[in-house]
């Protein structure tokens, strides 16, 4: 039997301490860092609590960017720390720059990244922010991060011809003085980014050339815009009936899959100059209210199935410069007015049915009635195609678009209170002598005071307009300063004048002299007549069109200036009297097999980086306008 062997209880213990200490004098002589903090020496713990980790999480959840801000980085201002943060998150966002623009987005600099553009704040112009951000031709592929929300200043975002995916940031909606968005010839999808009608200095918006989809929203149209490019996507809508209640100068619609009507309510859009519809399956008659757009120059709503007679009120729009109705089921008649319209250079009414045309279309710069019913022209359709065509008769009204409505004038502000005015105390009558019978009449009230008729306010500075970049991707020289210009000022507040004295105390004279007659009461002063309402316009204010490259409409009761004269176009494709390509952009895609060809009724190209760091003041440029709006970037069709 083998006996218990008792082990002294304190003995482990003991050989444990002595094994922690053999390690500590192991690492001492070896000089080995002590590890703590989970795996992290000492000072590499200090040097972390030390920075700053500025992460942007918000409601719509984290997106991978992890954005850190060196402490030993100084910023001019705030803002500047902000500009850095969101610029850095989006180089995160970039998997392909080609032509590395953003090579040099390093440091806090951020005035001097390639395409980013600072000027004075419009609240404190005593410090820089970014205005600007222009990185057009780059070939970029990406995404747009939602750490773009925290340039507040930005007035410009134009990125067009690059391979950004994805939608539209939610927290654009902070971009409260975004001036101009251009997006355009991009790989976005989606449906219609409708944070963008949560942009109220919005005035410039280009989503050609990308893949959204689904309908259009109806306040798009309520929007005080001066410029919509929407062609080229995947919309499919009606256009809603308050689509004349926008007061763009050009709408480009181009391209998609809208149907329905051509809605009469456009006749409404007084400012418009350029209206393009084409290619889009619109079925109805073309309502006759076209006529009462005098400012339009280009009006295109080919490759449609629209029927029915050409309205004889388009012979009204002295204006109109290119007319293009081709492609469609239109019948009957050409009006002679159209042809003889002094302005026209360009009348395209192939492919259709008409029956009779006037001697003076023959006899414009460039016109086209190829394939249709004309007698003694020649490619005309088959007697046979006009006979079963022209048996069925057309009525308009079975295609139930909405009836016209005018739009009602906008009522003038409402004029303050008048207050009335009350006579100054006069001063006090020298008592009148005994022998006259009745004292002198006291010192004349004060005359009427003026009619206070509320002037006009100023009109608001003319917005900047911005010519085209030239496509050099190394810095920019710095370009003048711009700034969206500032909303049309409120009509003008006229506090009422301080308050008048009370009607004057007459005293009684003396008891000797009889009575005086009783003064006449102190005048009360009525307001002024009411003056008629401004004519009818469509913007709640008189402020001028934002980028246009044509000239403004003329006002009333005044002849409209000369155009300027176009060089007759080539036939095909329809160049509408834009400045000619930039120097290294490639040529637009072929058209495909049956499609109708893609011509370029494009937007104008963005304007110069205006944002500038060594300027420090705004500036505006009414130089270099066009008539139209184009781009000649290539269209990649592939998407994210």
């Amino acid at each position: 039997m083998k006996k218990k062997v008792h082990t002294n209880p304190h003995f482990h213990l003991l050989l444990l301490i002595a094994l922690f200490f053999g390690t500590l004098s192991l690492c001492a002589s070896l000089k080995v860092p002590i590890i703590s903090h989970g795996g992290l020496t000492d000072s590499e713990a200090l040097y972390i609590r030390q920075r700053q980790l500025l992460y942007y999480k918000d409601e719509f959840g984290d997106r991978g960017e992890n954005v850190t801000v060196d402490p030993s980085l100084v910023f001019e201002n705030n803002r500047i720390r902000n500009a850095y943060i969101a610029l850095q998150a989006w180089k995160q966002a970039i998997f392909s720059d080609p032509l590395n623009l953003t090579g040099n987005w390093v440091g806090s600099g951020v005035c001097n990244y390639t395409g980013v553009f600072c000027a004075p704040a419009l609240d404190n112009p005593k410090i820089r922010t970014v205005a600007g951000i222009d990185l057009n031709l780059g070939d970029i592929a990406g995404y747009l991060p939602e750490e773009l929300g925290l340039l507040v200043d930005l007035a410009l975002f134009h990125i067009n011809s690059n391979r950004f995916c994805g939608t539209v940031p939610h927290q654009f909606r902070k971009l409260l003085l975004l001036f101009e968005l251009d997006l355009s010839n991009n790989r976005f999808a989606g449906k219609f980014p409708r944070v963008l009608l949560k942009l109220p200095s919005l005035k410039f918006l280009d989503l050609r050339f990308n893949e959204f989809e689904g309908t259009v929203p109806r306040e798009l149209f309520d929007k005080d815009l001066d410029a919509i490019f929407i062609n080229h996507n995947r919309f499919v809508f009606d256009l809603p009936d308050n689509f004349g209640n926008s007061p763009v100068s050009v709408i480009v619609l181009a391209n998609n899959k809208f149907h329905g009507c051509v809605p009469s309510s456009l006749g409404n859009m007084s400012n418009l100059n350029e209206i393009i519809l084409l290619n889009n399956g619109f079925r109805s008659c073309l309502p006759t209210e076209i006529g009462l757009l005098r400012n339009l120059t280009v009006f295109d709503v080919s490759f449609n199935q629209l029927v029915g007679p050409l309205p004889d009120t388009i012979g009204g729009i002295v204006s109109l410069e290119q007319l293009n109705v081709a492609h469609n089921r239109l019948s009957g008649k050409i009006p002679a007015s159209i042809c003889m319209l002094p302005n026209l250079q360009n009348f395209t009414y192939a492919y259709n049915f008409f029956t009779g045309e006037p001697p003076a279309c023959l006899s414009l710069p460039d016109f086209d009635d190829r394939r249709n019913c004309l007698p003694a022209r020649p490619l005309q359709r088959s007697a046979a195609q006009c006979k079963s065509f022209l048996s069925r008769p057309v009525d308009c009204s079975s295609f139930r678009c909405a009836p016209f409505i005018p739009s009602l004038p906008t009522p003038p502000p409402p004029s303050p209170p008048i207050p009335v005015p009350s006579p100054p105390i006069p001063a006090s009558p020298p008592p009148p002598p005994i022998a006259v019978l009745s004292p002198p009449p006291p010192t004349s009230l004060s005359p009427p005071p003026p009619v206070y008729t509320p002037q006009s306010p100023p009109p608001p500075p003319p917005p900047p307009l911005f010519s085209p970049p030239p496509p050099v991707y190394s810095p920019p020289p710095p370009p003048p300063v711009y700034s969206p210009p500032p909303p049309s000022p409120p009509p003008p507040i006229y506090s009422p004048p301080p308050p008048s004295p009370p009607p004057p105390v007459y005293l009684p004279p003396p008891p000797s002299p009889p009575p005086p007659p009783p003064s006449p009461p102190p005048p009360v002063y009525s307001p002024p007549p009411f003056s008629p309402p401004p004519p009818p316009s469509p913007q709640p204010s008189p402020t001028p069109p934002y980028c246009v490259r044509s000239p403004p409409p003329p006002p009333p009761n005044s002849p409209p200036p000369p155009p300027p004269v176009f060089s007759p176009p080539p036939p095909t494709p329809y160049y509408y009297s834009s400045p000619p390509p930039p120097q290294h952009s490639p040529p637009p895609p072929p058209p495909s097999h049956s499609s109708p060809p893609i011509y370029p009724y494009l937007s104008p190209p963005p304007p110069a980086c205006p944002f500038s760091a060594s300027t420090t003041q705004f500036t505006t440029s009414t130089s270099n306008t066009t008539t139209l709006y184009r781009t000649t970037s290539t269209f990649p069709t592939t998407v994210c």
